[in-house]
């Protein structure tokens, strides 16, 4: 298992990092920019990921019985937003790739900002700041996506023949990080038969989904923008807050890697969907 979790360690990096270089590499920060002067846009997105995806978390931990720790891990992943793979979900759906990088920006300062301020509250005892959650997605994300736009301002030739390279080791780390998370999880998934979390991850990830395709607005591809976007949360910023805070509690773990995995096994499939219906439309 620890070659196992090196491997997933490395696909997870170069899964992040691949996408943020080949989007930048593909991307002008206008075109990143243009979807955030919308105030809809924003508003929407802010009310879906923060205040209504939350609030369903919760309902459901009141409908379905659940241990503690199982709530606190559905609670953690219901207010972590802007997840690595939202561009490249877009970009396999074939909907507004800018807008959703933009998006995910966004999300990701808004989780650093929002989440150190409502933990406290919906999780007492919490103990979180503002650096432990942005140290992690700067670095990893916001960096090499703020670098890869320069490239591509100052050297578009050279952003064209590197864009590909880094499209292609997103797309195969993802492969690879979808079999290593059934294989390495998945007597984690089957530990959550009977005890409710496994219903409440697949019930969020639909309500997420549906919650951020009604919000979207009148353009289908926004639609599909805002619902890929709040469906995926930003799994990594939910386990720092999980391993710094309840780490005496694996079922708090458990239950945000198990929902990282629905939402993989079921988002993967959706965005090959809508991109095989963009396909044949065009």
């Amino acid at each position: 298992m620890a070659i196992l979790d090196v491997l997933y360690n490395l696909m997870s990096l170069v899964f992040v990092l691949g996408t943020m270089i080949s989007m930048g590499m593909s991307l002008t920060v206008k075109q990143i920019t243009d979807p955030l002067r919308n105030t809809r846009f924003v508003m929407m997105a802010l009310l879906a990921n923060f205040i209504l995806i939350p609030v369903a978390a919760y309902a459901l931990t009141l409908v379905i019985p659940l241990d503690e720790a199982l709530v606190t891990g559905l609670l953690l992943v219901s207010l972590a937003a802007g997840a690595p793979a939202l561009p490249k979900l877009a970009q396999i759906s074939r909907v507004d790739t800018a807008a959703a990088t933009g998006l995910m920006v966004l999300l990701i300062v808004a989780s650093i900002i929002i989440m150190p301020i409502i933990l406290p509250f919906l999780l007492p005892g919490v103990q979180i700041t503002f650096w432990d959650i942005a140290s992690g997605l700067i670095f990893l994300m916001l960096i090499p996506l703020a670098l890869s736009l320069f490239v591509r301002a100052r050297w578009e030739e050279v952003a064209a023949s590197v864009q590909p390279y880094a499209a292609q080791a997103s797309n195969i780390s993802l492969l690879f990080l979808l079999v290593l998370m059934l294989v390495m999880n998945w007597s984690n998934v089957v530990s959550l038969f009977g005890s409710g979390g496994l219903i409440a991850s697949i019930l969020l990830v639909v309500i997420a989904l549906a919650v951020g395709y009604l919000l979207g607005g009148q353009d289908a591809s926004i639609k599909w923008v805002q619902s890929l976007g709040a469906g995926q949360r930003n799994i990594a910023a939910a386990v720092v807050v999980a391993t710094m805070n309840f780490s005496e509690d694996p079922n708090v773990l458990v239950m945000i890697i198990v929902y990282s995995l629905i939402t993989l096994i079921l988002m993967t499939p959706l965005a090959g969907e809508l991109g095989r219906r963009a396909k044949a439309a065009a």
